[in-house]
């Protein structure tokens, strides 16, 4: 097959806008696609894949009601979040058996797929959503990282925030949290030692010294382009008020650009949307690396290419998993 037909794979939830621009510009290019949810299947999604004999790697395709793709033939893939397999219909133990199956099995395929460029791989994507293990290699980096205690253990969260402050709560991780049917995100707070009680007990915690910063900043790394903004927001967490943001592109310096390619190239991504805080002094502190972070809604006001870039990765596909 000439490397002008193989498919790009989109696997992505329904909800995603980005996917749209991406595939809008992909399909101005020539450039086929299928899209398809996990989460679809078994309802509108099939896969059937071979492999021995003389088969070298996966043989076979993935099926909706209006695609299809070869499996050996697949440039690339975006991989962005989709939905969980589910099984509603089956009891609890069943369904416990299905979702294995489908994990490992269709999971399992999607993710060895030979000459495919992954943007990014779902398991480097498990690997670097650990923020304890992003922190760590974030400092092996280079990068600057407030002092940052995670706990279950109240005394040293006093302690810390003792010792810190002013300091702040944030999630280690944040699984879909609904409120009235709506999903929502969970602010980093600002807390003192005499919030502290033995609440904390119950799980993991991370607190981390407040930056003194007079600004926020968004790095998008897709393949070898970089497109850096400072977001003026006057807020401890801008994803909390997108209105009051003003964007500003601007150029990362030498010494972080290295470490974010240090921090990529650790866990195998090619796409990361990385966050610092910007000091008055000019310092860039590393707060966290997205290996699935958005990026799009930056392009109308700034005029960034990100759209066009992540399409020059995707039509591509010149990297192996």
């Amino acid at each position: 097959m000439k490397n002008d037909e193989r498919p790009v794979l989109i696997v992505t939830n329904l909800d995603d806008p980005t996917a749209d621009f991406v595939i809008a510009e992909l399909h101005d290019r020539g450039v086929p696609v299928v899209r398809f949810d996990s989460g679809d299947f078994p309802a509108t999604l099939s896969c059937s894949a071979t492999i021995g004999g003389d088969t070298d790697g996966w043989r076979g395709s993935v099926r909706t009601p209006s695609r299809h793709a070869e499996l050996g033939a697949v440039r690339s893939m975006y991989y962005w979040r989709p939905s969980g397999f589910a099984f509603p219909h089956l009891d609890r133990q069943d369904e416990r058996f299905a979702v294995a199956q489908a994990r490992y099995g269709l999971g399992g395929i999607l993710t060895s797929l030979p000459g495919c460029l992954y943007v990014n791989h779902p398991n480097r994507i498990g690997d670097a959503e650990y923020k304890p293990v992003g922190l760590a290699a974030a400092a092996a980096a280079g990068f600057t990282v407030p002092p940052t205690l995670i706990t279950n253990v109240p005394e040293d969260a006093r302690a810390f925030l003792k010792e810190h402050g002013p300091a702040i709560f944030k999630p280690i991780s944040v699984p879909l949290y609904l409120v009235d049917g709506h999903a929502q995100t969970v602010p980093v707070t600002e807390v003192c030692a005499d919030e502290i009680d033995d609440s904390v007990t119950g799980t993991m915690h991370l607190f981390q010294k407040r930056v003194d910063k007079v600004a926020d900043i968004r790095v998008t790394v897709l393949g070898e382009q970089t497109f850096a903004v400072r977001i003026d927001s006057g807020l401890l967490d801008w994803r909390t008020d997108y209105s009051t943001h003003t964007y500003t592109p601007l150029a990362a310096p030498p010494a972080v650009a290295r470490s974010m390619r240090a921090y990529l190239e650790h866990f195998g991504l090619v796409f990361g949307a990385f966050d610092f805080a910007l000091t008055d002094c000019g310092e860039w502190i590393f707060i966290e690396c997205n290996p699935s972070g958005q990026w799009a809604w930056m392009e109308p006001p700034t005029g960034l290419p990100m759209t066009a870039a992540l399409a020059d990765l995707l039509e591509g596909g010149i990297r192996g998993q």
